[in-house]
C-alpha cells in the first residue's frame, strides 16, 4: 500500500528574517516568485501593490534586525520587485 504524499508546503516568508520556511533562500525565494506570478497572472499591478507592502514590512524588520547596518534599500528592491514581469505574457 502506498503513503500518500504530504501537499507541498508553500514557500512563505519567516519573519522578521525574510526567510523561506521551506528552503531557507531569501524571500521571495524562486519557488515563491513563481507561485506568486502564477497567483496574479491576471493582476500585475496587484501582484507589485502586494510586493511594495511586504517590501516595506520586510525593511522595517530588517532594521529592527540590524540598525547599524540596516537593510540595503536597492538590494530589497531587487529582492522584492525588480524581478516581477512587467508584461502580460502572450496569451493571457
Amino acid at each position: 500500500m502506498r503513503v500518500p504524499l504530504a501537499p507541498p508546503r508553500p514557500h512563505l516568508p519567516l519573519r522578521p528574517l525574510w526567510l523561506c520556511r521551506v528552503c531557507a533562500a531569501p524571500w521571495p525565494c524562486a519557488a515563491a516568485r513563481l507561485d506568486l506570478v502564477t497567483e496574479y497572472a491576471h493582476d500585475r499591478v496587484a501582484l507589485s501593490i502586494y510586493l511594495c507592502a511586504v517590501l516595506h514590512e520586510a525593511a522595517a524588520d530588517l532594521y529592527r534586525l540590524n540598525p547599524q547596518d540596516g537593510p540595503d534599500p536597492a538590494a530589497l528592491f531587487a529582492r522584492f520587485l525588480a524581478w516581477v514581469p512587467r508584461h502580460r505574457m502572450a496569451d493571457d
